[in-house]
């Protein structure tokens, strides 16, 4: 009967329409929070509410006092005050493990779409007692970290945050909360970073060789090499090479011995071309040149970049290659 109710079109309407209703409400929640990559914990942005348990702990003392009342019970009296002060006291005692914390972004590693990225975060006890089981977690998830924080201190924490596409995506909000000391009141705070999280595309798992060097401007003709190493400024080892011109990246990964070919590297360019990935549809292309930066990359390749309406001249080394990623992503 519940089953057939549940699949009648008023209630599923009902239903999407409460769902639509609680998401805007987040949202419109979630834009109130202040973006900043440091929030102190004070008594304006830290809130309390009972748990279950306190609410439980709650009912039993009025129990206890209507039972004591009507009994004329002196030592119900006695304990009935006795667990309400202990009640008030922990409500205190909650609140103050919280407040005061500090809370600081620190860093947000670089993250491929499909996987997760590690966010670090610092946790500044200034007061000279210890915090403790502070939880940390981002808003919606199920697992947190819990922590203890020495008195004047400061603790480091990473949370994983993962990101199913790629583009420029602002990290979610995190919450930090403790139930310490008796679990019968939940302390809580939400935490809106300013910094936003970079996911790249995701490399393409198996993908093909380097694209052929182009010829600079001024070299005629074409190549007819089948192996970009052939005349993309490597070649292999000859005796009597000095030892600055190996490629000892190449070597720990492949243990190939070569070299680099100043003339050839001089004739030729490496373009990763969005022309030159074949019939893809454009997210399997930004995975194709993806993987062919990291290429590159790793064998200490000079690469340019073509996308449509951008193009970034032929460099190496780290700047290059965040910048070729970065390229990717906003694409």
């Amino acid at each position: 009967m519940t089953d057939r109710l549940a699949r009648l079109p008023g209630v599923q309407g009902l239903r999407a329409r409460r769902s639509a209703l609680r998401l805007r409400l987040r949202r419109w929640w979630q834009q109130r929070q202040t973006a900043t990559d440091h929030l102190d914990l004070t008594q304006r942005n830290v809130y309390v509410l009972p748990t279950r348990a306190g609410l439980m702990l709650c009912v039993t003392l009025v129990a206890l006092l209507i039972g004591s009342i009507n009994y004329q019970l002196n030592l119900g009296y006695l304990l009935t005050f006795l667990l309400a002060g202990c009640t008030a006291m922990a409500l205190f005692v909650s609140h103050g493990n919280l407040r005061g914390l500090g809370v600081t972004l620190r860093q947000v590693d670089e993250v491929y779409a499909g996987s997760a990225s590690t966010v670090h975060i610092e946790l500044t006890n200034t007061a000279k007692r210890p915090r403790f089981s502070v939880a940390l977690h981002t808003y919606g998830s199920p697992q947190a970290h819990v922590v203890d924080v020495d008195a004047q201190a400061i603790h480091s924490v990473s949370l994983a945050v993962p990101w199913p596409a790629r583009g420029e995506h602002a990290l979610p909000l995190i919450v930090l909360e403790s139930r310490f000391p008796m679990g019968a009141f939940r302390v809580w705070t939400v935490w809106r970073p300013r910094t936003s999280q970079l996911v790249y595309p995701r490399p393409e798992p198996q993908a093909p060789a380097l694209p052929l060097g182009e010829a600079r401007a001024g070299q005629g003709g074409t190549s007819t090499a089948q192996d970009w190493s052939e005349f993309d400024g490597v070649r292999p080892y000859r005796s009597g090479d000095p030892l600055k011109a190996l490629l000892w990246k190449k070597f720990a990964k492949s243990n190939e011995l070569v070299s680099r070919d100043g003339q050839a590297s001089r004739q030729r360019q490496l373009w990763l071309d969005w022309a030159r990935c074949g019939n893809l549809d454009p997210e399997a292309r930004l995975s194709r040149l993806t993987a062919w930066t990291l290429q590159a990359d790793k064998l200490g390749l000079p690469y340019g970049l073509r996308l449509p309406g951008r193009e970034l001249q032929p460099g190496q080394g780290a700047a290059h290659r965040v910048a070729c990623l970065k390229a990717l992503a906003l694409w």
